[in-house]
């Protein structure tokens, strides 16, 4: 007797079942019911109408201890399965599913044969006889923290597509996105249907090569020990846009099968863009910080102040700018009542960096002849203004930049242009300015700054020059 009474009352419970006198049939169709029961995942267990235990699989015995010999045939869970004090509760609750439509679920306690207490969570309904009658009940359960534990997994699963506040993106075999949570479709600008089946190519514009590899590593080798920050272009209508993005894996393999299968990677990221900026601003700051004070000790060593002038022009150049050149308004300085009256001014080169070969800034201007700006020159307006003037040819075709360039006297390789003015005494000396070439970002507000703070430092040296009599 494996999970089931060999009786009048197991075929009474095959659901639309006609009754059979016992013989071969009969003991075959209760053996092939029993191995049906036995090779069930969930505990399987029947009671007929009078509450005699009916049916009772493996998976019931694996939980309570009971086997199926010890089981059936009982009248009810009470003294074994159940404590007395509770199984008229219990069985109360069961039992009344032969008189409620559809499934009852309950949960209570159950006793195991070597006087355990295991808490599960049952699902019970009616069976019926032949004649449409209630012929008794059968009953599913399972402990309740498996239970617990599938619909945490499931919870979390629906929590992670639904609300998370970070993205999340189950990528196939073939790295191309299968799932995904309204927050990573967001972040990769498009909606939860229209992005699943694309190569990530066609959704970002920068930064794919290495998200694909980091995808095709997981795949292979399973899991990184920690969060990579990779930074993308993310395609828009509006245009691309920069993010940078943290990254964990998680490489997915079939919980089916013996060898493990992989089914994609799990792929989690949140926007760090602005903390990275912040981070690469501060980094920033202080490095052009110390090399403020670097050159400034470099400077002091120097007996000529024209030489402190192109060694403040060299260390504000690490990092900062391609090309810097610095001019000097003929006659030595301009008041500011003469700017303020508009006075032609004229401006001389006094140093330069070497164009087309690397190399430290060199004095220029022995001839004293004046550079042929034209009018509205960037370094014009940067004494006119008494400020910083910011110009840039932008994205246009290298024979358009390079006539740009020429046109200003400028190297032809420069495509964006910073002029910081040059202040002593409340006297304007003349102007720095700094360049940079194609495949380089524009000068920004926060350049500007340490422009002028360089121009500061060289216009003081200037100034001393002028002090010594030294030609400029």
């Amino acid at each position: 007797m494996s999970a089931s009474r060999r009786s009048g009352t197991t075929d009474e419970l095959g659901p639309d079942e006609p009754e059979r006198d016992g013989g071969p049939e009969a003991v075959g169709g209760s053996d092939l019911l029993a191995a049906l029961l036995d090779g069930m995942d969930a505990a399987l267990c029947a009671f007929d109408a009078d509450g005699v235990l009916t049916h009772w699989n493996r998976e019931a015995e694996r939980i309570l201890g009971w086997t199926a010999a010890e089981a059936v045939g009982r009248q009810g869970l009470a003294g074994w399965a159940v404590r007395s004090a509770d199984a008229e509760e219990v069985e109360g609750r069961l039992m009344s599913a032969m008189r409620a439509p559809g499934r009852q679920v309950n949960e209570f306690a159950l006793l195991t044969k070597d006087g355990g207490r295991v808490l599960v969570r049952t699902q019970s309904a009616a069976v019926r006889g032949s004649d449409g009658k209630p012929a008794g009940v059968y009953c599913a359960f399972s402990e309740v923290h498996a239970q617990i534990d599938l619909e945490r997994s499931i919870a979390l699963s629906e929590a992670l597509f639904e609300n998370a506040s970070w993205g999340v993106v189950l990528v196939d075999a073939d790295l191309r996105p299968a799932v995904v949570n309204a927050h990573a479709a967001r972040a990769l600008g498009t909606g939860r249907t229209s992005v699943l089946g694309r190569p990530l190519g066609e959704l970002l514009a920068q930064g794919v090569e290495e998200l694909e590899a980091a995808l095709t590593h997981v795949l292979a080798e399973g899991a990184p020990p920690a969060p990579a920050e990779i930074w993308v272009s993310v395609r828009t209508p509006e245009g691309q846009l920069r993010r940078c993005w943290r990254s964990g894996f998680l490489r997915l393999s079939s919980p089916l099968t013996e060898e493990p299968v992989p089914l994609g990677v799990g792929w989690l990221f949140q926007d760090v863009t602005e903390a990275k900026q912040v981070e690469q601003e501060a980094s920033l700051l202080r490095f052009r910080a110390q090399q403020l004070h670097r050159a400034a000790r470099a400077a002091a060593e120097c007996e000529d102040p024209r030489d402190a002038a192109t060694v403040h022009l060299d260390f504000a150049l690490a990092g900062f700018a391609d090309h810097a050149l610095v001019d000097r308004v003929v006659g030595g300085s301009l008041n500011d009542s003469d700017v303020a009256r508009s006075v032609v001014v004229r401006l001389v080169r006094v140093a330069a960096t070497p164009t087309g070969a690397p190399g430290p800034s060199l004095l220029t201007g022995a001839a004293g002849l004046p550079v042929r700006y034209g009018e509205g020159h960037p370094a014009l307006q940067c004494v006119e203004r008494v400020g910083s003037v910011r110009a840039s040819i932008g994205t246009a075709p290298p024979e358009q930049a390079r006539e740009w360039a020429r046109a200003r006297q400028w190297p032809q390789d420069a495509v964006h242009a910073l002029c910081a003015v040059l202040r002593s005494r409340g006297r304007t000396l003349g102007v720095v300015t700094f360049l940079r070439g194609a495949g380089r970002s524009q000068f920004e507000r926060s350049d500007s700054i340490y422009a002028e703070d360089v121009a500061v430092r060289i216009a003081a040296a200037l100034d001393l020059a002028a002090e010594a009599g030294e030609k400029p």
